[in-house]
C-alpha cells in the first residue's frame, strides 16, 4: 500500500505543474458545470430541433475544453502543439438554431475557467449565465408577433401564376410579396412561394379554398414561422 502510494505521489510529481486532486477537482467540476448548461439548454428548448445527442455534446465539449486548459496551462509549446492537433478537425453539421452557438461557447467558455482553475468565476458564471437564460426563456424577452406567412401555391406551368392568384390575394391578404418560382414534379407544375399578411378577420382556410377553385385543385400550404424554417 504504501509502494502505490509512493508511485501516485511520483506520478503527481511528473505532471509538473498539477496534481491529481487538481485532475479529480477540474474534471469533476467541469462536468457538473456543463451538466448545468445542457440542462439549462433542455428546460428552454422550445420548438421540434430537440437533440439529446447535442446535449451530450455540450457536456461532453465543457468537460474536454477544461481538460485542454488543464494540460496547456502555461506551456506555450503545448498551446501550439494541441491547436495543431486540432486544426485537422472539420465539423459539417450546420446548427439547427442560432441559439445553440451560444450554448456551444458557454460550455467551452465554462470548460476554461475550470481548466484554468478559475473555480469560483466557472462557478459564479455558469449559474449567473444560466439565470440570464432562464429569465429570457421565463419572460419570452425579444418575442415579436409574426403576421407574415409563407404561402406555397402548385398550378399548371402554362397558367399565368399573377392573373390567376390576383382575385383571391386581393379579397383576404392585406399585403404579399413574390419570393420564388419553380418547376416541379420533372416540369409539369409551377410551384409560386409568396410572403403574405392576411387581412383582419380572414381565415387561412378560406383563402386556400379560394386558391384551389383557380389552380386545378392543386397543392396549396400555409406556413407559419417562415424566419426559422428552409425554403
Amino acid at each position: 500500500m504504501d509502494e502505490l502510494l509512493k508511485d501516485v505521489e511520483r506520478f503527481g510529481d511528473l505532471t509538473g505543474t498539477f496534481t491529481l486532486t487538481d485532475m479529480f477537482l477540474v474534471m469533476g467540476l467541469s462536468f457538473v458545470l456543463a451538466m448545468v448548461v445542457g440542462y439549462m439548454y433542455k428546460i428552454t428548448h422550445r420548438g421540434i430541433s430537440y437533440s439529446q445527442t447535442y446535449v451530450h455534446t455540450l457536456v461532453i465539449m465543457g468537460t474536454t475544453i477544461a481538460l485542454i486548459m488543464l494540460i496547456v496551462g502555461s506551456n506555450i509549446a503545448r498551446a501550439f502543439a494541441l491547436v495543431g492537433a486540432l486544426s485537422i478537425v472539420r465539423f459539417r453539421n450546420a446548427m439547427k438554431e442560432t441559439r445553440d452557438i451560444g450554448f456551444i461557447f458557454m460550455a467551452m467558455a465554462v470548460g476554461m475557467a475550470v481548466g484554468t482553475r478559475f473555480y469560483m468565476l466557472a462557478v459564479f458564471a455558469t449559474l449567473l449565465l444560466s439565470v440570464m437564460v432562464f429569465i429570457m426563456f421565463k419572460f419570452n424577452l425579444f418575442a415579436k408577433v409574426i403576421n407574415e406567412r409563407v404561402l406555397r401555391v402548385q398550378m399548371p406551368v402554362d397558367r399565368q401564376y399573377e392573373q390567376v392568384l390576383e382575385e383571391p390575394f386581393r379579397k383576404y391578404l392585406e399585403d404579399y410579396r413574390l419570393i420564388s418560382v419553380e418547376t416541379v414534379r420533372a416540369g409539369v407544375l409551377l410551384e409560386v412561394i409568396y410572403s403574405i399578411t392576411l387581412k383582419k378577420g380572414q381565415e387561412p382556410k378560406d383563402l386556400l379554398e379560394s386558391i384551389r377553385k383557380f389552380n386545378d385543385n392543386q397543392k396549396v400550404s400555409l406556413v407559419l414561422g417562415q424566419q426559422e424554417i428552409d425554403l
